[in-house]
């Protein structure tokens, strides 16, 4: 059964998704709070997430941001906040789809499913015999291990999930280091040089792949243009 966190402060939405998301096989895990929520995320792990915006002691913005530090799960922003600036916004802080009120079920549910089974391919993510594996977090070149640090793995993993999307220099900062992170943008490059090192040795043609946008950021390339 899929394990999904469903967040809102109120109960009244809290009861109606659950009545609506059991039949279908999910088991649904509810928190009023941002802080409930982030307590539960430490203890469970979850497939899925449905966060709401308008919440009174730690509203979703908030609450997704200080998911996105530690965890890569599926989230999913369900308010009735429908301004462009709060849509835009939302997807800055790392929601991977915003529905607003009121929704179509049958919409929510096609959406729930679409980025469940992405999260699932998105386990181990190959190139040219190059394996990205999040749950055993590994990365293997043909059966041989390379040692990332986990800030280096993590940032591998961002780019090989999205090649050919160009990420700025500030973004991946927020991404991975968190949105008030003091570190600065240079990081990112020492840690990219770090990893080309680490690969190269390994005989994997990663120039080829991690490509630098100058005076812009980095992206991964579908395929090397060696």
């Amino acid at each position: 059964m899929t394990r999904i966190l469903l967040i809102d402060d109120e109960q009244r939405m809290l009861d109606l998704l659950t009545l609506y998301l059991k039949p279908h096989g999910y088991y649904c895990e509810t928190a009023s709070s941002g802080r409930e929520a982030l307590q539960k995320l430490n203890d469970q792990s979850f497939q899925l997430i449905l966060l709401d915006i308008m919440m009174k002691d730690m509203n979703g913005f908030e609450t997704c941001k200080h998911i996105r530090r530690n965890k890569n799960t599926p989230i999913i922003m369900v308010t009735a906040r429908d301004q462009k600036q709060d849509i835009l916004q939302g997807f800055r802080l790392g929601a991977d789809d915003y529905i607003t009120k009121p929704f179509d079920e049958d919409i929510l549910l096609a959406r729930m499913e679409v980025l469940i089974r992405r999260q699932e391919k998105r386990r181990t993510i190959s190139t040219d015999g190059l394996d990205w594996n999040e749950e055993n977090h590994q990365l293997l070149y043909k059966g041989s291990e390379i040692n990332l640090t986990p800030k280096e793995f993590k940032l591998l993993g961002l780019l090989m999930q999205y090649p050919g999307r160009v990420f700025e220099r500030d973004h991946l900062l927020e991404l991975i280091w968190g949105h008030d992170s003091y570190t600065e943008s240079r990081t990112i490059d020492s840690h990219v040089r770090n990893i080309r090192d680490k690969v190269r040795v390994f005989g994997f043609p990663i120039d080829g792949y991690l490509k630098t946008i100058w005076g812009v950021g980095y992206k991964w390339e579908s395929t090397s243009n060696k």
